[in-house]
C-alpha cells in the first residue's frame, strides 16, 4: 500500500487471535473482516491478517487482525506476533473442554510477550453448538472475572456477538490510547505508541456506536 493513501487514518492498532487449533480463530477473522463463514475452514498454517476500518469518538483506526495458528508446533513462531500487538482475543470452544483448560497456558504466554496494556478479551465461541456445550457460560464468567479479563460468547455462523467482541477490544485499546496521549501532552512529551501511526485502507467503513456490554453475552 502507498505511502499516499497513509494519512487519513489516525492510528493502526494491532491485535491478535489466539487459543487452541480448532477453536474457530480464522471464521472469527473472516466474519468481522469480510463477513463470510466458511464451513470448509481448514487449519492456519502460521498466520494469517485481516484488516477493518472503524471509526470511534470521531477518529479513524484501521484494526489489523493478526490469526496465530493454534497447533503446538507453531506456538514457537506465532509468540514472536505478540509484538507491538494492543489488544488480543482468547478464544476457546465452548463444546471442547480441553481448549478452556488450555486458557492458563495462553494467558500466561500473553502476558510474557505482551504489551503490559494489552487489551485481552476472552472469547467463548460456537454458541450455535449449544446441545454439545461443555463449558458452561458461567464458568467463562469466573475465569474471566479472575483474571481481569472481559468475557463474551459468540457464533461466528450465526454472526452472533463476533462484532460487538472485536468493537469491544479495539474501543477499550482506542480508550487506553487516548488517554495516553492526553498525559504526554499533559508533560510536554512525544506519545511513542506501538503502531500508532497514520494508515488509509479502501474498506467499506464501520462506525462503532454501540455501549459496551462487556461480559453480559
Amino acid at each position: 500500500m502507498g505511502d499516499a493513501f497513509d494519512e487519513e487514518c489516525d492510528y493502526l492498532f494491532k491485535c491478535v487471535l489466539i487459543g487452541d487449533s480448532g477453536v474457530g480463530k480464522s471464521n472469527l477473522l473472516s466474519r468481522f473482516s469480510k463477513d463470510e463463514f466458511r464451513l470448509d475452514s481448514k487449519p492456519t498454517i502460521g498466520v494469517e491478517i485481516a484488516y477493518r476500518k472503524i471509526k470511534i469518538k470521531h477518529k479513524l483506526i484501521k484494526a489489523q487482525i493478526w490469526g496465530t495458528a493454534g497447533q503446538e508446533r507453531f506456538r514457537a513462531i506465532t509468540s514472536s506476533y505478540y509484538r507491538g500487538a494492543l489488544g488480543a482475543m482468547l478464544v476457546f470452544d465452548i463444546t471442547r473442554r480441553a481448549t478452556f483448560v488450555s486458557l492458563r497456558k495462553w494467558l500466561h504466554e500473553l502476558r510474557e510477550f505482551g504489551n503490559e496494556d494489552l487489551v485481552v478479551i476472552l472469547v467463548g465461541s460456537k454458541t450455535d453448538l449449544e446441545q454439545s456445550r461443555e463449558v458452561e457460560k458461567e464458568e467463562g464468567k469466573v475465569y474471566a472475572e479472575t483474571e481481569g479479563l472481559c468475557f463474551m460468547e459468540t457464533s461466528a455462523f450465526k454472526n452472533l456477538n463476533v462484532e460487538e467482541a472485536f468493537l469491544e477490544m479495539i474501543t477499550k485499546i482506542h480508550d487506553i490510547t487516548s488517554q495516553k496521549t492526553l498525559e504526554a501532552k499533559m508533560n510536554g512529551t512525544k506519545l511513542s505508541v506501538a503502531n500508532g501511526k497514520e494508515i488509509h485502507i479502501g474498506d467499506d467503513e464501520v462506525t462503532a456506536t454501540k455501549q459496551s456490554n462487556c461480559c453480559t453475552n
